[in-house]
């Protein structure tokens, strides 16, 4: 007796079915000149995939399958459907190139049961990570201390695994962001990850990862940050931004390889880090005066020094906008561009041939009033800012040195001719960042012994006796509580020196002058350094002497 096997015949008659719907889907391709995708063996991209909805997926018949920088491939049944028109027209509103593909609608089941596999958080654009979900976004407004990131971060790891990894990410990046954290460090090591957190200028351990869970978080960072992924010897540097209800934070990723792994840092660029007015910064009233009148003039140069985050982008951006109004053209030469300003043009150095120099060359036939240079770092870029600055440009930059005073020199170094060097420089800034003591719990102590001795040492040198506090028997120092996670300071202020160019100067400077010669020539000025700035500061109870000595050098 013949047995008749029902589910072989309808395996077979579906398998003829997916089997003729592809050779259909491939003549229409042919005919409509659209080009044919089977998903079937192609790996649809997540990232891609979460641009459409489900719900939008499902009723157009389409799937979002590959995403490379702004291009996205989609697939739809019926390219020419109405519903398909729509999707195309609202991924190209927010910023991609579509291409369009035909496919079948067995290829589009397969994509679509990947929709339960995406995480609470998504990128809504290439290089961006959009933390929308509630539970995402409620992170940011309860975690408001180190120990309850600490507790999310560990009860996220204890989850199960699909889950764990597709969250940690985005809680890591929501923590930093909760207490204001300027950097996240993922540090290897032979057995564990470290993670830490830049809080006010100085590292706070978090927790540590298993290396398992290192490597699939490092992967999303590359994958995200417009990195190759399989680039592993060579160090790398991207940059995404994340998407919140209050506004876009731009995150700067640098990788570097390393004994164990790759070492990640991601530079978080809050908009509201630079949202800071001038008068704001702690400069003090001397020389803030000096300031407001020099950036009023027409021309000039005005530099700012120092290490890398001392602030002086900050700076940078302050002057920008104290001076921006309509009847004025503002210019921005960076790398990269950290904060974007309205109403100002920025423009990009790249490392193929877009340099500072070659950016400047070109700004200049813009016509404009204002330049800021990101960083001097070439003869031919400090040549052309002074000559800028010489012919009817306010011209703002930096340079990286330890002082004001070795402005000069650089420069010099740098090729510029010293005639003409004091001519364009109006005034060269020096700053350093310390963190300033919590209000809540710092502690006021008498001045004795020889931390006496050191303050008064430096309050003897301030040439402007007016800005000398009668009151010097006393100072505070850090203790620690919850409102500061125990550190015994809640953010920073900045200290500053500055060297005016006069006559004593220009003297100097035509002599190839040292470091010294230029704080001789300087001495009459009144200007504070940075060291008698910070001791003011400390006795005004702003910082502590501890924090003081950590950021700069007390002894000649």
């Amino acid at each position: 007796m013949i047995q008749f096997d029902e589910d072989k015949k309808n395996r077979k008659l579906n398998e003829l079915l997916h089997k003729e719907e592809e050779d259909l889907i491939q003549i229409l391709s042919a005919k409509y000149a659209i080009e044919y995708v089977n998903l079937i063996g192609t790996p649809v991209n997540t990232d891609a995939l979460r641009l459409i909805s489900e719900e939008t997926a499902l009723a157009s018949k389409t799937a979002a399958f590959a995403l490379i920088n702004k291009k996205i491939k989609v697939a739809a049944r019926n390219p020419q459907d109405e519903k398909v028109t729509a999707v195309c027209a609202d991924l190209t509103t927010k910023g991609y190139q579509v291409e369009l593909y035909i496919t079948s609608t067995q290829s589009l089941e397969k994509a679509w049961k990947m929709y339960k596999d995406l995480s609470f958080a998504y990128e809504s654009k290439a290089g961006s990570l959009e933390i929308s979900n509630e539970e995402i976004s409620a992170i940011i407004e309860k975690a408001k201390s180190l120990p309850t990131i600490i507790s999310i971060l560990e009860n996220t790891m204890a989850a199960k695994k699909s889950y764990r990894i597709s969250r940690l990410l985005e809680t890591i990046v929501a923590g930093a962001l909760a207490i204001d954290a300027s950097d996240i460090h993922l540090e290897p090591e032979e057995k564990h990850v470290q993670l830490r957190y830049r809080l006010d200028g100085v590292l706070q351990e978090v927790t540590r990862f298993d290396n398992e869970t290192f490597g699939l978080i490092l992967s999303r960072i590359k994958l995200i940050s417009g990195m190759k992924l399989n680039v592993k010897r060579d160090s790398q540097d991207g940059r995404f931004s994340i998407r919140l209800p209050i506004g876009d934070i731009e995150v700067r990723t640098s990788i570097l390889p390393g004994a164990y792994n790759e070492s990640i840092v991601m530079r978080l660029l809050n908009p509201k880090s630079i949202n800071v007015p001038l008068e704001s910064l702690g400069i003090n009233q001397k020389l803030l005066g000096i300031l407001l009148k020099e950036i009023d003039r027409p021309d000039g140069m005005i530099l700012t020094t120092g290490p890398t985050g001392s602030g002086k982008t900050t700076t940078l951006y302050s002057f920008l906008k104290k001076i921006h109004n309509p009847k004025i053209k503002v210019v921005t030469i960076e790398d990269p561009i950290e904060y974007h300003l309205p109403g100002i043009v920025q423009t990009q150095v790249n490392e193929k041939g877009y340099t500072f120099a070659e950016g400047l060359r070109a700004t200049v036939r813009q016509d404009p009033d204002v330049i800021m240079i990101g960083e001097i770092r070439d003869n031919e870029t400090a040549d052309i800012a002074i000559n800028s600055a010489l012919t009817g440009h306010l011209v703002f930059s930096t340079l990286h040195t330890n002082d004001a005073a070795g402005t000069f020199p650089r420069l010099i170094d740098l090729g510029v001719n010293s005639k003409v060097l004091t001519s364009a420089i109006r005034v060269a800034m020096a700053q350093r960042l310390v963190r300033k003591l919590c209000s809540v719990c710092k502690k006021e102590i008498p001045v004795e012994g020889s931390d006496r001795k050191e303050i008064e040492d430096t309050v003897v040198t301030i040439e402007d006796k007016s800005l000398i506090p009668a009151e010097r028997a006393k100072m505070f120092v850090a203790m620690g509580c919850d409102k500061c996670n125990n550190t015994g300071y809640k953010g920073r202020v900045g200290i500053y020196e500055a060297i005016l160019s006069d006559k004593k100067i220009e003297d100097a400077v035509e002599m190839n002058p040292s470091e010294r010669e230029i704080w001789i020539a300087a001495q009459g000025q009144g200007i504070l350094t940075m060291k008698q700035d910070g001791v003011l500061k400390i006795l005004s109870g702003i910082t502590s002497l501890d924090e003081l000595r950590r950021v700069i050098s007390l002894t000649d």
